[in-house]
């Protein structure tokens, strides 16, 4: 087991509390829910992404021996919590948004249902699992937005913040619209298609590109991509034709060269007029080096000649946005509603769903936040149950399921959401159902 499946990966604050619960004997069902804030600056949505990998973990949680030993030795936890910890299975009820669900501000993504030491436990995990894969499926939604039809692969991997962002990152990205990813792992472990070309290194290894061009040839004539901007971009470019032609008589050919620095759009239209000239038009032209949502908005706008894009920290550190505004917040406990009331981070109190209103031409008008007993017209639910008692319902939903799901979504939105540099929003209306039991819960707990 990696050390991130156990749930000991967890705050102390969550296993004190837990302690004090069983204490004092509060162990009644309790609603949390996960939902962000506030989007990040230029961020109209949000791609619901990890629920998958959270299933699993709350599937398989358990504590080792040597891990309730070190909490026993700790000097902060009695023999009660230790036995509890001992017998933990998590047997609680999950509603959740499907991965590749949009969602906005405020709007509960994930809703769990549990005794109140169990949905507290799991608070810090879940938090961890949910919130980078949401991050970087956006930014990579983002880019798919502003790509269009173009090939996109993830090539972050290296500028990950670890080995388990760096496998976040990789699924996250191809739920979204990304083609591949560099990530070998990702490939197996996922079934996503893996890309890659060569290092400069490979390059500088040899005495001449031109060597390092035909050994790579020879190595890999079936994935034939070249790097070309080692030293003369367009010197490379030469290089590439030539060797286009001796490859040409031995039934083989190039595939595409990539360009990993200057100005991008510039060197491209270079690069593109040498192969057309030379009757290579059927070699395509790759491009990396700080891609990003905005770069490849200005690409498409100079109408640049390149067919695919390698993306990497930009999109795996989600760069202009490497965190989220997201909460985990008791709702409803022995059920009673709560909620939280401090000045800028006040809660809706009660078990909710949000229902999603669509205009007649198919674009998204308004969602809708209401208690989960409420049901609005014409609105479509957006919580389902993916977990009771402890165990899963349905089937794990396939990366084609959740692709077509983000794809069919995107297209909703409305030109003023779909804008990658204007902040727009949804509306979000709250139920009148809502405010009330929200005016009842102040005035429960006014003390």
């Amino acid at each position: 087991m990696a050390f991130y499946d156990s749930p000991q990966l967890t705050d102390l604050y969550q296993l004190t509390m837990v302690q004090s619960y069983l204490d004092h004997g509060m162990n009644d069902k309790a609603v949390f829910e996960f939902f962000v804030r506030k989007l990040p600056s230029r961020r109209n949505f949000m791609v619901a992404a990890g629920l998958e990998p959270l299933l699993n973990f709350l599937t398989q949680a358990r504590f080792s021996d040597e891990e309730l030993e070190y909490l026993a030795n700790s000097g902060f936890f009695r023999s009660n919590l230790i036995d509890y910890l001992s017998k933990f299975r998590f047997s609680g009820q999950v509603d959740a948004m499907p991965e590749g669900t949009l969602f906005f501000a405020n709007e509960p993504v994930v809703r769990i249902t549990a005794s109140l030491p169990e949905a507290q436990l799991i608070e810090t995990r879940l938090i961890n699992l949910l919130q980078l894969p949401t991050l970087v499926a956006t930014k990579a939604a983002r880019c798919r937005l502003a790509a269009a039809d173009k090939l996109l692969v993830d090539f972050g991997l290296r500028r990950a913040h670890g080995a388990e962002a760096g496998m976040q990152a990789s699924r996250a990205s191809y739920i979204a619209g990304f083609d591949g990813t560099s990530n070998v792992l990702a490939g197996q472990q996922y079934g996503i298609p893996i890309f890659g070309t060569m290092a400069h290194a490979y390059i500088q290894a040899h005495d001449s590109e031109t060597d390092a061009f035909r050994h790579f040839a020879d190595s890999q004539p079936d994935n034939l991509v070249l790097l070309i901007d080692t030293y003369d971009t367009c010197r490379g470019a030469e290089r590439v034709i030539k060797l286009a032609e001796q490859l040409k008589a031995e039934g083989k050919s190039v595939k595409a060269v990539r360009i990993d620095s200057g100005e991008l759009g510039h060197e491209a239209i270079k690069v593109r007029d040498r192969l057309d000239r030379s009757g290579h038009s059927e070699i395509g032209i790759f491009a990396s080096s700080s891609v990003d949502e905005y770069l490849l908005e200005h690409l498409g706008q100079q109408q640049a000649p390149i067919d695919g894009y390698g993306i990497g920290t930009s999109l795996t550190t989600s760069e202009d946005a490497p965190f989220l505004n997201c909460a985990y917040k008791l709702q409803e406990y022995a059920g009673i509603p709560r909620r939280k009331r401090s000045h800028g981070k006040a809660t809706w109190p009660g078990c909710k769903q949000v229902y999603r209103h669509v205009k007649d031409d198919g674009q998204l008008a308004f969602d809708q936040l209401c208690l989960e007993t409420e049901k609005p017209e014409n609105g479509q639910p957006l919580l389902q149950p993916v977990m009771l008692e402890g165990k899963r319902l349905g089937a794990q939903e396939s990366f084609d399921t959740l692709r077509k799901r983000v794809k069919q979504q995107l297209l909703m939105l409305t030109p003023a959401l779909a804008n990658l540099s204007q902040q727009a929003c949804l509306e979000l209306n709250i139920s009148q159902s809502l405010q009330e039991l929200t005016r009842q819960t102040d005035e429960r707990f006014n003390d």
